[in-house]
This record gives C-alpha cells, structure tokens and sequence, in this order.
C-alpha cells in the first residue's frame, strides 16, 4: 500500500495497489475456500454426501462472488453438481452445468480437463435419471462422444479423464439401445 499522492500531509488516507489489499483479500477467501472444498471432498468419500452439498454449495456461492469467471468458481460448480448427479438431484446438477459449462468453454477452453469433466458431469445427469426421456439419452451420447473423441486427442488413451469418459460413453450407449428397444417381457 501506498500513501496516497495527492492526500494532505499527515494524512490516513491510503490508496490500495492493484496488488494490494483486494489481492490479499482473494487469497484468505481461496485458501478458506480450499479448506472447505477439502472436508467437503472428505464427507463425499465418507458417504456424507448431504453434508458435503451443503459446503459445496456455499463454496460455489462465495467462489463466484470473490473469483467471478475464474477456475476456482468452475471447479466449485463441478464439485457441487457431481455430488448433485450422486444425491440424484438431477435437475438441480443440469442446471448448473447448463449456466457453467458455456462460461468453462469461453474461459478455459473446450480441452480443459475441468470443461471435459463437466460435459461428463451433464451427460451423466441424463444417463442416471430414469425419468430422462430419449431425446435427452442421445443428447447425453453425443456429448460423451465429444468429451471422449476431445480427451483422447488431448490426453491420450491412457489417461484417466479419456478413460472415464469412453467408459460413461459406453454405458450411455447401453441405457440408449435399452430404452430404445422394446421391452419383450410386454
């Protein structure tokens, strides 16, 4: 921080640097951020996942407040609609991938492996919504088709997101041939 040039002599009054006190403020809020991502992340593996919801959806909240269009905001949106897709609150997670997979796409980028992930997020919010209908299962199998065909060139075959993603793109398909042929026990 600096003096502020033109205050009188004696004066208080500061004026804060573009690296000063807004940065300061970002990195307590990111660090107590991570913090709470982090015991949220520990209640999904302890199968605590409504207690996770709960941080997630606070850290969502304040991450868009304080980052805006940031990484930090993305990552929190995925976290908190995968853990939605988990609870079955399908169409609380579409929506939320609806509103941040088009900012994910403009900020970092079709290949980015948070963008990919959310795209698998959304197509899964179809793929285990039994009440889905069939229009949806196709727009779930095309957007798995994109997700695995983008990772596998900007990954490889062997990495975990490209395997993730051809794996949910081979079940997608499944529950599609299924709902599409008619049942023979009729």
């Amino acid at each position: 921080m600096d003096v502020a040039e033109d205050a009188p002599r004696g004066s208080f009054e500061l004026r804060v640097r573009h690296h000063g006190l807004a940065e300061i403020v970002e990195r307590r809020a990111g660090g107590l951020l991570a913090v709470q991502s982090n015991l949220a992340m520990t209640y999904c593996k302890l199968g605590r996942h409504e207690e996770a919801l709960d941080l997630q959806r606070e850290v969502y909240s304040v991450c868009s407040k304080v980052f805006g269009e940031h990484e930090h905001t993305l990552l929190a949106a995925n976290n908190y609609a995968s853990n939605l897709v988990t609870l079955k609150r399908f169409g609380e997670a579409r929506s939320l991938m609806q509103k941040t997979m088009p900012v994910a796409r403009r900020v970092l980028g079709d290949s980015h492996d948070y963008t990919l992930t959310m795209r698998k997020v959304y197509a899964e919010s179809f793929c285990l919504d039994a009440s889905a209908t069939l229009d949806d299962l196709r727009e779930a199998v095309t957007t798995f088709e994109d997700t695995a065909r983008i990772a596998r060139r900007v990954f490889g075959g062997a990495h975990p997101i490209t395997v993730r993603n051809e794996r949910s793109l081979r079940n997608a398909r499944t529950v599609l041939r299924a709902r599409e042929t008619p049942s023979e026990s009729k």
